[in-house]
């Protein structure tokens, strides 16, 4: 049986999910992040497969999203994705030391993985906490500024206006180079991280994050690196990846 406690960490609201019999044991411990205008209860299939493995999961609800949205819906707040991100990025540390102060994670025993702005937060999260040991990004992206451009000439910015040229525009750019992992893959380290990316993905172009995929595969940073291609899902977690990423987490965390 699985067990889903709503806590409130920092403030910040997270769905914990962890078999019943377990619940007051420490455990290895994956953070899974949910996507751009979900909410955390969207990832509950994923935090079950990986709590079935005997995993604590930790869903937090993203910073405008749920139940901190916050003004304007963030449907209509695409330019605030990248602070979004960063939230993520910067909230991560306070959830795992609540969790390893109470005696529920072991600092060593840390897994993240997270689907489209969820699996960019993984690999932004990769840049900063080298005791992150294992990783699974599903539809996400490593390469944030190339990402971005793609992003703000896409089909899903029609009527938004964007001056490249503006320092405006240089500034964001700027603040996204800490976070990018296509400008920093040895921080990997030999980690075992594992990619699964549909070929029809219209949303987190495929092409860019298997091209980094082979760039490193082969660097001994990269050794460990993995990756899963499918077609025809678009951008759509099928079941059988959310079970394909519990199973490398039982594997390889």
């Amino acid at each position: 049986m699985i067990t889903v406690k709503h806590e409130y960490i920092n403030e910040i609201p997270v769905l914990e999910v962890v078999s019943t019999e377990l619940i007051d044991q420490k455990l290895p411990t994956v953070v899974f992040y949910h996507g751009w205008t979900n909410y955390k209860e969207s990832s509950l299939v994923h935090g079950y497969e990986i709590a079935k493995k005997g995993f604590r999961v930790l869903i937090p609800e993203a910073y405008l999203h749920g139940e901190r949205s916050q003004g304007a819906p963030v449907t209509e707040r695409s330019m605030e994705f990248w602070d979004v991100v960063q939230h993520n990025v910067m909230e991560f540390p306070a959830l795992i030391e609540h969790y390893v102060e109470v005696g529920l994670a072991d600092q060593e025993q840390i897994g993240v993985s997270g689907l489209s702005m969820g699996g960019v937060t993984t690999c932004a999260l990769l840049t900063q906490y080298p005791w992150i040991k294992t990783a699974v990004v599903l539809m996400g992206s490593p390469s944030p500024i190339p990402f971005s451009k793609w992003l703000l000439t896409s089909k899903w910015q029609i009527g938004v206006e964007i001056d490249f040229e503006s320092e405006q525009f240089a500034h964001a750019i700027e603040s996204l180079k800490p976070i990018s992992l296509d400008m920093q893959p040895e921080k990997i380290d030999g980690k075992f991280v594992h990619f699964w990316h549909d070929e029809d993905d219209d949303l987190v172009p495929y092409q860019p994050t298997f091209d980094f995929y082979k760039r490193i595969k082969d660097q001994e940073y990269g050794k460990h690196v993995s990756f899963t291609t499918t077609e025809g899902q678009g951008h759509h977690v099928p079941y059988m990846i959310s079970v394909e990423t519990a199973n490398f987490f039982e594997k390889h965390l």
